[in-house]
């Protein structure tokens, strides 16, 4: 996959940093067309969000949390036993280690990524954190859909299409998880899991307290 990125789309800018274009490669090279265009769409939401809320974030940092939010996907940073969001959160700081970047900057854009998934908390963490999850939140479910308009949403499609996206979606997030289904307990994946697993029944919390090993 080779591709030419855009400068401008929709009024936000595309960092193109060093530091940005080796994130951008790392996508390239071990995405897919389709990760890349819900990434770069993620980016473009999110930064849209922000300027709405007229948040101070640092945009370079939601470029690279939206790159990497969803690498741990890929075969290359998949691992046999950890959620996939953490997989991507260990990309991303392992990328950005050595770049003369703080270990709370490290810490920030590794919570943003991991928990990107899990609302009730991250809306409560810092800004990039706060808007990567707004990004994917638009470009998956259609949250704060009504605040784009429809040339502003056919603009950014135009550049990084959807492409059947409600079809590929599941499936693909599945097959980045399939070989361990358990790391999606509590976690919104589980859906996932039911979806495409016949049978598949997730990890109960009412039963696991009554099944431990306490006797009284």
């Amino acid at each position: 996959m080779s591709l030419q990125i855009p400068k401008l789309v929709a009024g936000i800018s595309i960092p193109d940093s060093n530091l940005a274009q080796q994130a951008t490669e790392l996508l390239i090279e071990h995405g897919s067309d389709f990760l890349y265009n819900h990434s770069l769409r993620t980016f473009i939401f999110a930064s849209l969000h922000g300027e709405r809320r007229k948040l101070i974030y640092d945009k370079e940092l939601l470029y690279i949390c939206s790159v990497f939010h969803d690498l741990g996907l890929t075969p290359h940073y998949s691992s046999p036993d950890k959620r996939f969001e953490v997989d991507g959160a260990d990309a991303a700081r392992n990328f950005l280690k050595g770049h003369g970047l703080s270990d709370q900057t490290l810490q920030l854009v590794w919570d943003a990524i991991a928990l990107h998934t899990t609302p009730g908390i991250v809306e409560y963490k810092e800004a990039e954190a706060v808007l990567l999850n707004s990004g994917v939140a638009l470009d998956v479910i259609g949250r704060g859909y009504e605040h784009l308009s429809d040339s502003i949403r056919k603009e950014i499609t135009a550049y990084f299409p959807r492409t059947d996206f409600k079809k590929i979606i599941i499936p693909t997030f599945f097959e980045g998880f399939k070989h361990k289904p358990h790391t999606t307990y509590g976690n919104m994946n589980a859906d996932i899991c039911t979806c495409m697993i016949p049978g598949f029944k997730s990890p109960n919390f009412c039963d696991a307290i009554l099944q431990s090993p306490w006797e009284e």
